[in-house]
């Protein structure tokens, strides 16, 4: 189905977030990302200098399950990361959403509630040394 994406200024739609596929992408947030382990998820953020739109990467391990719960919880986080970037912008900004267990099993409010959380944490820890790091 095509989508009508609409003039560009006031209806404009969002820029939507670029994917994280390498491994060498997941190993550098992994080393140098802040990290927030949270009920539903782990997420790891590291702030880019550029504004350009979020780059996203999902993993879910075989602890999680077979084939089939993996994909749910990989599809579960995507629209997670969906309905909070059309709220608020993460331009400028590397995610790693990891999978736990209770990714495939918790509310789809609770899991977003979870999201919010983890990048909120995320994100004040960042600020907090980079602050600490300019005095």
């Amino acid at each position: 189905m095509h989508r009508n994406k609409g003039p560009e200024g006031a209806g404009a739609p969002l820029e939507r977030s670029q994917r994280l596929k390498t491994r060498k992408e997941f190993l550098f947030l992994a080393a140098r990302g802040r990290k927030a382990p949270v009920r539903g998820l782990v997420l790891q953020v590291f702030r880019r200098k550029d504004s350009e739109a979020a780059r996203v990467g999902f993993t879910v391990t075989k602890k999680v399950g077979n084939a089939v719960v993996r994909n749910r919880a990989r599809r579960r986080l995507r629209e997670v990361v969906r309905v909070v970037e059309a709220e608020m912008p993460l331009n400028g900004l590397d995610l790693v959403l990891i999978g736990r267990a209770a990714t495939g099993e918790r509310l789809f409010t609770d899991l977003v509630a979870d999201f919010r959380k983890a990048l909120t944490q995320c994100l004040a820890e960042a600020d907090r040394k980079t602050h600490t790091a300019q005095k």
